[in-house]
Parts: structure tokens; C-alpha cells; sequence
């Protein structure tokens, strides 16, 4: 019976990467459970400030990114002391949340699931055994787009926005190992669509837009993939989510379960909000 209970347990590890991660015996200083996501106590379906008494100021924090193995909570801070955006980083450390600033670069934050690249827009810089890289330059085409947010997918697929008047989000698949000329989302969106985040299987992706009949400023939204391959239609976050104030960077936490985003209140002021991702499901077409 002892053999048999082993079996099962290594069949659920090997097929389940994000049991196996959030269980490993050999980590020492991986946070426990009541001590990840910076301490803070899970949200349920209504939306709450994330950690307001560690990182929230008086000055405007948004696009939160947790790496994969949830001990680097990465986001950027505006005004004040802060001229221009800072990326910011919270660190889990001996046995303890750590914040430092990341310069030189303070691009849009993105974690690659392998926990090896951080994306920040056109610009990217790689893991090495003493921190992040010097910042590097993505290739044509993309380093000579405007891209304020880049999100990539679990097959490699780029999700990005392009600064423009109007706003547009594009996609760009790795095939070969090869990256294709980027496409044009086939969703029906708003006046001013920005800041993707694609779901690791790309099942759905999250933006921020400016469309008619909206709760206000920016609204969050989402597309669920058809099983045509195809794009279903735009659907608001709802009020939960959406308010009179701008609601943006929407990301979903790497273990699938919360989801973060910002909500500014004009000039340098805006915090970081957060949520039980099932809210996500709640949404989807039956």
C-alpha cells in the first residue's frame, strides 16, 4: 500500500509543475504558506489593497509581477521623491520581505515562466547567477516598437501593446524557433487598448481599453479563446473591478490563483489591488 501511495504522489508531482514547485522539501527559504504574497491574507471574491502597510504611498504603484516561485513581488512607483517611474522590487530573503529598487531600466515588469527573463517592454534582462543582466534590446521588429507591456505565453507567444494614439495589441508565435511578423488581436475593442496579459495557455487575455458603455476612466477586460482557435467577445470585469477610476495592468499570479491590477485616481496617485482569480471564471461563457 506504502508503494502505491508513493506512486500516486510522484504521477501528481511530475504532471503538476506549480504542486511540485509550491512543495519542494529542498528549499529551505521558500516562503511558507502564510508568509507568501508577502504575508498578506487571501482575498476573496471582492477586491482589496495588496499589502497596503508594505508597499502602498502616497505616490502611484501599479503593474505588479510575481516571479514564478512567488519570493520576488516586482512593481513601479511614481511621484514624490520618484520623478519618473521606478521599478521596485520585494524580495523574500532570509526569512523575511526585503525592498530595493531595480535601476537602471523601470519598463512594464513581466516574469518569463521559466523565471530566466524579465521582460520590460522592448527591453528585456536575463537571470545570472548574481542577479539580472545588463538590460538588452529584444530584436527586429520589436525593439523598434513603442511597447509599453510585453507578456509572453507558455509556447513562447508575445502579447504586447504599442504606445500609439489609439492603441493597438498585437501577437507574435514562436514557430520553428522562428518568431513570426507580429499579427493583430482579432478582438473588437475600445478607443485605447493597452498593457496584455496573456493566460499561460492563452485561454483568455486581459487588457485595459476606453469603450462605450464602461464604469468610467479605463476599464479592465477579457477575451475568452473559442474552441475554433478564434477570439470571443470583449467582456468587462464588471463592477467588482471597474469603477469611475482607472483600472489597468491586470495580470493573474503565476499559480493561477489571484489576480492583481491598479486602479489610479488621477496624477501620481493609484495602488495595487487584488483579488481571488476565481472571479476570472465567473466571467467565462458557459
Amino acid at each position: 500500500m506504502q508503494k502505491i501511495k508513493l506512486f500516486i504522489l510522484t504521477l501528481i508531482l511530475s504532471f503538476n509543475p506549480v504542486f511540485a514547485q509550491e512543495n519542494s522539501i529542498n528549499d529551505s527559504d521558500f516562503p511558507a504558506i502564510k508568509d507568501r504574497y508577502l504575508g498578506q491574507k487571501p482575498p476573496g471574491l471582492i477586491p482589496e489593497l495588496f499589502a497596503p502597510d508594505i508597499i502602498r504611498t502616497e505616490h502611484r504603484e501599479a503593474e505588479a509581477a510575481f516571479t514564478p516561485d512567488l519570493k520576488e513581488f516586482y512593481f513601479r512607483r511614481r511621484g514624490g521623491k520618484y520623478k519618473n517611474n521606478t521599478l521596485v522590487v520585494i524580495q523574500y530573503k532570509n526569512k523575511q520581505w526585503t525592498e530595493s529598487l531595480v535601476p537602471p531600466r523601470a519598463g512594464e515588469p513581466f516574469i518569463s515562466l521559466d523565471n530566466k527573463i524579465l521582460y520590460l517592454g522592448n527591453k528585456y534582462r536575463e537571470r545570472t547567477n548574481t542577479g539580472w543582466s545588463t538590460v538588452k534590446s529584444l530584436d527586429a521588429p520589436f525593439k523598434d516598437i513603442p511597447i509599453m507591456r510585453l507578456t509572453v505565453s507558455a509556447k513562447g507567444t508575445y502579447y504586447f501593446d504599442e504606445a500609439t494614439e489609439i492603441g493597438t495589441i498585437r501577437y507574435s508565435r514562436l514557430i520553428d524557433g522562428t518568431r513570426e511578423k507580429p499579427l493583430t488581436v482579432n478582438i473588437d475593442m475600445g478607443n485605447w487598448k493597452a498593457h496584455p496579459f496573456i493566460a499561460p495557455d492563452e485561454s483568455y487575455l486581459i487588457w485595459d481599453d476606453e469603450s462605450e458603455g464602461g464604469y468610467g476612466d479605463n476599464d479592465l477586460y477579457i477575451s475568452f479563446r473559442q474552441k475554433d482557435g478564434t477570439w470571443g467577445a470583449a467582456i468587462n470585469l464588471g463592477a467588482q473591478i471597474n469603477t469611475e477610476f482607472a483600472e489597468a495592468y491586470g495580470s493573474i499570479t503565476p499559480d493561477g490563483k489571484f489576480f492583481f491590477f491598479h486602479r489610479g485616481f488621477g496624477g501620481n496617485r493609484g495602488d495595487i489591488f487584488w483579488v481571488d482569480a476565481k472571479i476570472i471564471e465567473t466571467l467565462r461563457p458557459k
